[in-house]
């Protein structure tokens, strides 16, 4: 294999990718498009919860629990209402999601020291946030529950009992809880991962479809060099699209970075590879860019996004979907970025993934060499 050979198809290929104005520019803007729009728009946050109080009781206590619900900054507590009507016509119009009956006698029964009930009622339309809409209500209802039955014991005995247990929570590595912190550097592997594969799965399919491959093969180019050349040129877009993404996660997200920019390069720079060559493979396999495209979006933005551990948690996924996100080099790198980024880890304890990553890329550039030999024989 010789150098100048590659370098040649190199600054061949860089050449063609300045020249197309257009695709320098989508390949170029397209992290800052996705970012702001997944960045923003995707949201694992559950706050201003839209609530409807029906109090059926009147008394302080009922009111000391409704200030409970409108001090938390997880409800949003939108009227009171004095039926069950109108707090269905809320959840029936999407614009209540939680509905606080609290029933008659439930100042009386904790004056007598019995139990008091309270109803929650949701929509359940979509399960995971109400679910997690419920525990902040539970929360909140067993709060106040303990403050009252402090309040009684102070009353009988004339002190207010310790806690059995003081329970105080730490929260590592995301202390706001905020989601943009956890979805951003997982947003960041992903879009390299489809840029990566979309910028190259269609370039030897092109050359075939405008008929520039028999003049490349006429030249004493190998396959490998064809192929590095290629990748190199692609490869340098790629790592100017992954520095944007770096550079607004940081600056218009404000995401945390404790990790080393060394550790992160070398990641990024081996992940590139791998999701290059796969590019380049796809392209040699294909018979022409519809095909190529289609492949590219197949095998790139689906695994990525579904099957990365980005937004849906692979240990909640069914076993056979566990064992093909295996193959996924996307799962390996949304992890080390997030380590990277929140948890400020080294090569010590990432380098299982990276191992990953350098055998995968090496595993695609000999497919991709192996396929280029078969179209040129």
């Amino acid at each position: 294999m010789s150098y100048r050979r590659t370098r040649a198809m190199f600054v061949k290929e860089l050449h063609h990718i300045t020249r197309d104005a257009r695709s320098l520019t989508m390949a170029l803007a397209m992290p800052v498009m996705m970012l702001l729009l997944y960045g923003y728009a995707l949201s694992l946050d559950v706050d201003h919860i839209r609530t409807l109080i029906y109090d059926q009781d009147g008394t302080e206590a009922s009111r000391s629990l409704m200030r409970q619900f409108q001090g938390s900054r997880y409800f949003q507590v939108d009227g009171f209402v004095d039926n069950y009507a109108a707090i269905e016509r809320g959840i029936d119009s999407n614009t209540t999601l939680v509905g606080v009956v609290i029933p008659r006698d439930f100042g009386k029964d904790l004056r007598s020291g019995r139990s008091a009930t309270v109803q929650l009622l949701l929509d359940g339309s979509d399960s995971n946030t109400a679910s997690i809409a419920m525990g902040y209500a539970e929360s909140v209802v067993q709060t106040y529950s303990a403050e009252v039955r402090a309040d009684v014991q102070n009353l009988r005995t004339g002190r207010r009992p310790a806690p059995p247990v003081d329970a105080r929570m730490r929260v590592w590595y995301n202390s706001s809880l905020e989601s943009k912190n956890y979805v951003v550097p997982g947003l960041i592997a992903v879009i390299l991962m489809i840029i990566a594969g979309q910028l190259t799965s269609l370039t030897i399919a092109r050359e075939w479809d405008n008929g520039t491959m028999e003049q490349i093969l006429s030249t004493p180019l190998r396959p490998a060099e064809i192929v590095l050349g290629k990748m190199g040129a692609y490869f340098v877009v790629g790592l100017t699209d992954a520095t944007i993404a770096l550079v607004m996660g940081q600056v218009v997200f404000g995401v945390p970075f404790r990790g080393s920019f060394l550790v992160l390069a070398i990641s990024t720079c081996l992940f590139l590879c791998g999701a290059l060559f796969w590019g380049i493979f796809i392209s040699a396999a294909a018979r022409n860019q519809v095909a190529a495209y289609q492949l590219g979006i197949l095998t790139t933005f689906l695994p990525g996004f579904l099957m990365s551990g980005f937004v849906f948690a692979l240990d909640t996924m069914p076993k056979a979907i566990q064992a093909i996100s295996v193959i996924v080099p996307a799962r390996y790198f949304v992890t080390v970025v997030k380590d990277v980024f929140l948890k400020g880890l080294g090569l010590r304890v990432i380098w299982a993934e990276l191992v990953f990553l350098a055998i995968y890329a090496t595993i695609v550039f000999l497919l991709s060499v192996r396929k280029m030999n078969q179209k040129v024989a």
